[in-house]
């Protein structure tokens, strides 16, 4: 039975590093499946490797102190800060050590920064300029850096320092910008 890992579904490589699955996409010209996954570290890279090297096992005559069987393993979060880790249908409870690549404390502390504030959910769902700048405007006093780096990204725009609502500001004014200089390249 081939494994095929599925789009939200999380992967420890063999060396340890945490990757979530983007999609699994064929090749234009050869047909052959790649998957496409993001680092849960560093920079948030992503990647696309063959599917049957992402599926395959570690050589352990290269690497012989490689503790997993498979290159890339699924891990599922679970409570308690736990790791539920799925081999072939084989399911382990492994406790999370603490900071993981990229990631500081237990799982379960990750899992509710990574719940996403109302709030910038109402702005990345946003579609337009007006939807956004509704979404921002409501955001005075209910929002901390990590959403206004969300922000930043969506955007596409260089981070401020400073106070976040100087910087909820700046980013408002950013968007009317676009705005207003979008709208006259319509006309």
């Amino acid at each position: 039975m081939e494994r095929v890992p599925k789009t939200g579904e999380f992967y420890r490589h063999f060396k340890n590093k945490l990757y979530q699955i983007v999609t699994v996409a064929e090749h234009t010209e050869t047909g052959e499946r790649l998957v496409v996954y993001q680092a849960l570290y560093g920079d948030y890279r992503t990647y696309a490797r063959p599917l049957s090297m992402f599926t395959s096992e570690v050589d352990h005559e290269k690497y012989p102190e490689a503790a997993q069987k498979y290159r890339f393993e699924r891990v599922i979060p679970g409570k308690n800060g736990e790791w539920r880790e799925s081999f072939d249908g084989v399911q382990l409870d492994v406790m999370d050590g603490g900071d993981a690549e990229g990631m500081d404390g237990t799982f379960s502390e990750c899992a509710a920064e990574a719940q996403v504030n109302p709030y910038l959910e109402r702005f990345l769902d946003a579609e337009g300029y007006e939807k956004q700048l509704e979404a921002l405007n409501q955001m005075w006093g209910r929002v901390g850096q990590t959403e206004m780096d969300s922000i930043y990204l969506v955007l596409d725009i260089t981070p401020a320092a400073g106070e976040i609502n100087e910087q909820l500001r700046r980013v408002i004014r950013h968007l009317e910008t676009r705005r207003k200089y979008d709208g006259r390249r319509l006309r």
